[in-house]
């Protein structure tokens, strides 16, 4: 069995053969399934590596015909909401950035109008001029809007159909004009940008870079270093880094983006610190900071933020806490200090990712469970493009900056604005990592 340690949490480049364990069982029955097996694979990993293996519940294995059903039986509830299996393709695919669909995410307004709430640069609409902010009045003459709002998100996923190239939707989009625009749209295979955009931004404070980062992925590395030659050739005192998106993805970004940020002068610090059941002490590190030609010289950095901003994301806040002062502004985080190995059989037919370690900062501080709690409540404003100095979330965190005032908002009747996207379910909240990173 290959072990690809890749943090579920950011994900650390594409998956190395790096540690080789051969965990596959070996059966000659020739009703032996592949489905048996992977479950078998599972159900030993569980028991060796998994973080609360001492309080999964105790299962029959052979009640189970395959991994996915026996991981749902094992996980430690209701704690653990990040655990997967998956096929070996999709998993690579994603990391890798390759995707396929329109590369849209669709969100609910607080006037209950379905919009643009994100889109990729190489998405077949963005050619067609469609941005954050335009209204889907329908998709094949339904009324997404009432689905968002019903949560019914099964009639939702019939609608746009399934997540592959060639699937044709047709959309009646209202401009931020008011013009009603119909587009046939097919959905395709694309390489997704990372990040949305970044630019400086002429606050009273002074030079402010503006970074909205959406998926800890191999095309970050070389879109990270883009923007930060931006920040440093404009000498931004303050950053503010929009994570609203940003639920997870590769180690090696996540080092990269925290040592631009920290700065060379923290270079050889702890940026987080990987804890293991105590089977797997052997197996505990230390994550440094290191020194990179991207160094920002700040003391503060405002982070936009809902419950979709998990693990990765959150490392990066609580990772930096020790070194720089962090505000967060727009809603709770979503809770997920935890990370996971990857990994595959021989065959490479699935990836096995169960939560495998506890991550802390370097004041060993990571018990954010219930998600990291903002200085200012703000909504996620769809209405307004990334960057637009009137969007609601962002113009709060220019508010801090430009003032120095960051007291806790109140919690008031704040409703989270309900986005969704083309993404698998298991890309979702989680942080990889590659074996002997950084020891």
């Amino acid at each position: 069995m290959k072990k690809h340690i890749i943090f579920l949490l950011f994900i650390s480049a594409i998956i190395l053969t790096a540690c080789e364990k051969k965990v596959d069982p070996v059966d000659d029955n020739p009703t032996y399934t592949e489905d048996m097996r992977a479950r078998d694979i599972l159900f030993n990993l569980m028991g060796e590596w998994y973080f609360w293996y001492k309080d999964m519940p105790v299962v029959v294995k052979d009640d189970y015909t395959d991994a996915y059903t026996l991981l749902d039986a094992m996980r430690f509830r209701p704690i653990d909401r990040w655990s997967f299996v998956t096929d070996y393709e999709s998993f690579t695919s994603y990391y890798e950035g390759t995707f396929a669909g329109h590369g849209i995410r669709i969100g609910l307004d607080t006037a209950f109008k379905a919009r643009i709430a994100m889109i990729y640069e190489k998405s077949p609409l963005y050619p067609e001029g469609v941005r954050r902010g335009w209204t889907v009045k329908s998709v094949n003459g339904t009324d997404i809007a009432a689905l968002l709002a019903s949560g019914d998100f099964t009639a939702y996923d019939a609608v746009m159909g399934p997540r592959q190239a060639g699937i044709v939707n047709t959309f009646v989009f209202t401009t931020p004009e008011g013009n009603d625009v119909t587009i046939s749209s097919a959905k395709d295979q694309f390489q997704v940008n990372s990040v949305l955009k970044y630019d400086i931004l002429d606050l009273s404070s002074g030079k402010t870079g503006y970074l909205a980062f959406e998926a800890f992925i191999e095309p970050s590395f070389r879109e990270l270093e883009d923007a930060f030659a931006l920040f440093i050739n404009n000498q931004i005192k303050d950053l503010i880094i929009d994570l609203r998106y940003n639920s997870g993805g590769m180690l090696d970004v996540a080092i990269d983006l925290a040592s631009y940020i920290a700065g060379n002068s923290e270079a050889g610090n702890i940026f987080i610190k990987a804890r293991h059941n105590d089977k797997k002490t052997s197996e505990d590190e230390s994550v440094l900071l290191k020194t990179t030609g991207y160094s920002l010289n700040i003391d503060r950095m405002a982070v936009i933020t809902t419950r979709e901003t998990a693990s990765a994301s959150e490392n990066i806040i609580n990772g930096l806490t020790p070194y720089v002062d962090v505000k967060l502004f727009g809603d709770t985080t979503n809770g997920k200090p935890v990370g996971m190995y990857a990994f595959t059989e021989e065959k490479n037919l699935h990836v096995f990712a169960p939560v495998t370690f506890q991550l802390v900062n370097a004041n060993n501080f990571g018990d954010y469970f219930s998600g990291i709690f903002p200085h200012k409540y703000a909504p996620d404003d769809i209405t307004r493009d990334f960057g637009d100095p009137d969007e609601l979330s962002l113009k709060a965190a220019i508010e801090y900056l430009e003032s120095g005032d960051a007291k806790a908002g109140r919690v008031y009747d704040y409703v989270p604005t309900i986005t969704v996207d083309e993404r698998p379910d298991w890309s979702r909240n989680f942080f990889i990592r590659h074996p002997g990173t950084n020891k």
